[in-house]
């Protein structure tokens, strides 16, 4: 197990470059198994979890090079569906949540998947029935293993219907999408998820030719086409890594500039941002946060307590309820953040109450933070990373907190950043690998 040693309590500067989006990668990635031609893919990240699937994809025949730095070439023309059954397999995809994305390309180019119960973060339930649900409304047939906790999946004859998904899942719908593309006829999903990542996903299947339309809606119609080709695809930067650069700036009084966000993007997030008192200032495609001395956060028009919360897209997203939970720590006001996805997401909150952060846990859902405008700067500790996110919250504290931090089990945050100590190192930050 691997550790950060931090020592905190310096002001940064300088400019940083997002890394691709992760939760685009892994549908992206996924997607190359619908055709036999190459596609490549720029902007990749080179991240744990991603790097992990590429090596899934490779064990499965697929011929995967990598062209040059964070682009890479897919070919699965000799595609070994045997490997389902290999037990090495098996102990690949139980390490690696994004590997239930193979279920969709796999079933609608050779009839069949399975696999065994995803690993991931521990962040609470995270339940699959909208994946199977939806395929198995193609047509698909459906078979859990409870003893061996493994999914089976067949369907030799995909046919395209009306879905209306019993939630927006974001992984549930690419995979439906996926398998839709290859069946015959018309398929309508209702309810789908409409993030950034689920419409690249549709853009490059259409560049693919699929014929995919409603892209950006909750509504997606998918005609089926016999096949599928190569194309290029270029992924964006993660809007989750921007948000935390955010909230690390506004907490170390930092000035920083975010290089290349694709602004349009980020939905909600820059107004959320600004809801807690950072100053955030677009240039172009850039984004500016000045060195913040102090943040206040803003109450509703009739004066009560401000709320974060997450919700499906266009709302605000699950993966940064964590870095607005630390960021509201040093901020003057309170504001109640409500996790409503995961319910084992807020109790990395113990740690930051030994750094010192005013925060009431109210419930595994909702955490109510008293900023104290700084008064009671957060104190250096020794903590452990419970997942990614949390993972980079706690580092985000570690920075803003005067002395030497250290935080176990980092594993967990390289799977979803990026060489995240050698880049924050290049703005000031000091940040040893043990």
């Amino acid at each position: 197990m691997s550790s950060f040693l931090i020592n905190g309590g310096k002001q940064l500067k300088g400019e940083i470059i997002p890394q691709g989006a992760k939760n685009e990668a892994l549908q992206v990635i996924c997607a190359t198994l619908l055709t036999d031609d190459e596609v490549v893919v720029e902007n990749v990240p080179k991240i744990r979890d991603v790097l992990k699937l590429i090596e899934l994809l490779s064990d499965f025949g697929v011929k995967v090079v990598n062209l040059s730095d964070n682009v890479y070439s897919f070919r699965a023309d000799e595609v070994n569906i045997d490997l389902l059954y290999d037990e090495d397999f098996r102990k690949k995809v139980a390490q690696l949540r994004g590997s239930v994305m193979i279920v969709g390309p796999l079933l609608a180019r050779f009839g069949k998947a399975s696999i065994p119960k995803p690993g991931g973060d521990k962040i609470g339930r995270r339940r699959l029935d909208t994946h199977f649900l939806g395929l198995e409304k193609l047509g698909a047939r459906f078979h859990y293993d409870k003893q061996s906790s493994f999914y089976h999946i067949e369907g030799n004859e995909l046919r395209g219907c009306y879905i209306l998904l019993d939630e927006a899942s974001v992984t549930g719908t690419a995979n439906v999408v996926m398998a839709a593309t290859l069946a015959r006829g018309t398929t309508t999903i209702y309810n789908a998820a409409c993030e950034p990542y689920i419409q690249q996903l549709c853009k490059m299947l259409n560049n693919m030719g699929a014929m995919i339309s409603g892209i950006g809606s909750n509504l997606l119609t998918i005609q089926g086409v016999d096949s599928l080709g190569g194309c290029r695809h270029r992924m964006l930067p993660d809007m989750i890594e921007i948000g935390s650069f955010i909230a690390m700036a506004a907490m170390t009084r930092s000035e920083i500039t975010i290089r290349e966000v694709a602004y349009d993007q980020l939905g909600v997030i820059p107004d959320v941002f600004r809801k807690l008192g950072v100053v955030l200032e677009r240039r172009g495609e850039d984004l500016f946060i000045p060195a913040l001395e102090s943040y206040e956060v803003d109450t509703y028009i009739d004066g009560s307590i401000l709320t974060i919360s997450d919700a499906p897209w266009p709302g605000f997203s699950p993966d940064l309820l964590s870095a607005v939970l630390v960021l509201a720590t040093q901020a003057k006001g309170s504001v109640l953040v409500h996790q409503k996805m995961f319910e084992s997401r807020l109790f990395f909150v113990d740690k930051l109450i030994d750094m010192g952060a005013q925060i009431i846990l109210c419930d595994p859902h909702r955490a109510t933070v008293i900023g104290l405008d700084r008064k009671y700067p957060l104190k250096p500790l020794e903590m452990v990373s419970p997942d990614i996110r949390a993972g980079v919250a706690l580092l985000i504290a570690a920075l803003s907190a005067e002395g030497k931090s250290i935080i176990h089990n980092i594993e967990q945050i390289d799977r979803g950043y990026q060489f995240i100590e050698e880049r924050l190192g290049k703005l000031g930050a000091d940040i040893q690998r043990l």
